[in-house]
């Protein structure tokens, strides 16, 4: 498998094996809908070997550790199980030592698939793979996301308290011990991949908890609830966002994250009332590698299973209100969707500076609120223009960035290499 694909599994029962040059710890994480844990339960590693329709396999160094998931006995509502793993050695990097999953009919044996993460370096924790379940068949996915602070970060971020003892570094010393301070809200989601040009994740302040394999402490006190999805960024919860130019917002509300009916307008007007503006507004979808997968525009008005819909062409781009509107349904995109770019081209050879006005927003389609909008300010004489992207994170969550680049290309056809580079 490369990274991204996808295989679908004929097998109830499968297991995910992870092997590298050197002892790995291998774990497995049941999210819900919401990218989240229900609660620890659902973290399956060596200290906690058993979950609902998940176990954890120690090889004890000799053989690869695993991650077993029965399907049938997955509890409702959980919809994928992540499978990580980590050097055992502390502060070993993967840089050299290449993991290779090997994923297996958990009955039978046979080899379904195997997947090495390629160019790996700094990483000290990997998201390996996922078994996820996509229109009621359950599927396997290639996923290779590296983190740089271990699996605690990769547990934090799917919502797992986690207590890692300290290093020698890391006390302080001769000091008295202080009362602990709240922990840190963790991270909204899982980092953006590298191929949507996120950065490698800083680690998450931990929350009390056990310590991985240390003995179980104390009762403490309760820790604050977490954070909202969304925390710490601009998200939806008070009311429509104004975008500036490469400023980025999670599509989360209330707590949850959006995975509704959307709908992107977009909207221009003749500069200095000048001839009628033909534009035509266009999405390009992609893979997590930034491949193109399809283009949804005037002369393909529906693409991914109609996930993806266009209003038709607009000719003119008189009038107030949006000229052409995409109509995108979240919830139904297939996995291999990680990416939309939205893109305005002049077919025509009109250049930008002849628009005025420009601008796209996103609209929650059921009660028709505006949920984000963005205004391009500036023009360049150009004859196309990025205008945004929405990002889905490996939570499940979407991030929407405005772009506002010109390009010099009349049709969706010549957005599909710079949108990509724009991920």
């Amino acid at each position: 498998m490369t990274p991204g694909s996808n295989l679908p599994l004929n097998t109830v029962r499968v297991t995910v094996d992870v092997a590298a040059p050197v002892r790995l710890d291998v774990s497995g994480l049941l999210l819900a809908a919401d990218g989240k844990v229900r609660s620890d339960a659902d973290f399956i590693f060596y200290n906690q070997p058993t979950g609902p329709g998940v176990s954890h396999r120690s090889g004890g160094g000799s053989t690869p550790d695993s991650i077993t998931v029965d399907t049938d006995a997955v509890p409702p509502g959980i919809e994928r199980i992540v499978v990580t793993a980590s050097p055992d050695a502390a502060g070993q990097t993967f840089q050299g030592i290449e993991p290779t999953a090997t994923i297996r009919d958990a009955v039978g044996g046979a080899v379904i698939a195997t997947f090495t993460p390629p160019q790996l370096g700094a990483e000290t924790a990997l998201v390996v793979v996922e078994v996820y379940l996509r229109g009621g068949v359950w599927k396997v996915r290639a996923v290779g996301q590296g983190y740089a602070d271990g699996l605690a970060g990769i547990a934090t971020d799917f919502g797992v308290s986690v207590d890692e003892e300290p290093t020698p570094a890391a006390a302080a010393p001769a000091a008295p011990p202080a009362p602990p301070a709240p922990p840190a809200a963790p991270p909204s989601q899982y980092p953006p991949s590298p191929w949507l040009g996120g950065s490698t994740p800083t680690p998450a302040a931990p929350a009390p908890a056990q310590a991985w394999g240390a003995p179980t402490p104390a009762p403490a006190p309760a820790a604050p609830p977490a954070a909202a999805p969304g925390a710490g960024k601009i998200n939806l919860d008070k009311g429509r966002v104004n975008l500036q130019k490469n400023q980025t917002v999670s599509l989360v509300k209330g707590g949850r994250p959006l995975l509704s009916q959307v709908k992107m307008g977009l909207g221009w007007e003749p500069a200095f009332r000048g001839r009628d503006i033909d534009l035509d507004a266009s999405v390009i979808a992609y893979g997590p590698q930034r491949n193109h997968i399809d283009s949804c525009y005037f002369g393909k008005l529906s693409i991914l299973n109609g996930a993806v819909k266009h209003s038709g062409d607009n000719l003119t781009g008189e009038g107030s209100g949006d000229d052409e509107v995409i109509v995108v349904d979240l919830g139904r995109l297939p996995a291999e969707a990680t990416g939309l770019v939205f893109t305005v081209n002049s077919f025509s050879g009109q250049k930008f500076s002849e628009v005025a006005k420009a601008y796209c927003r996103l609209i929650d389609a059921a009660s028709g609120e505006e949920l984000v909008r963005f205004d391009l300010t500036g023009a360049e004489p150009q004859t196309g223009v990025m205008m945004a992207k929405l990002i889905k994170q490996f939570s499940g969550e979407w991030e929407m960035t405005a772009i506002g680049d010109f390009v010099k290309s009349r049709t969706v056809r010549g957005m599909v290499k710079p949108a990509s580079q724009a991920l």
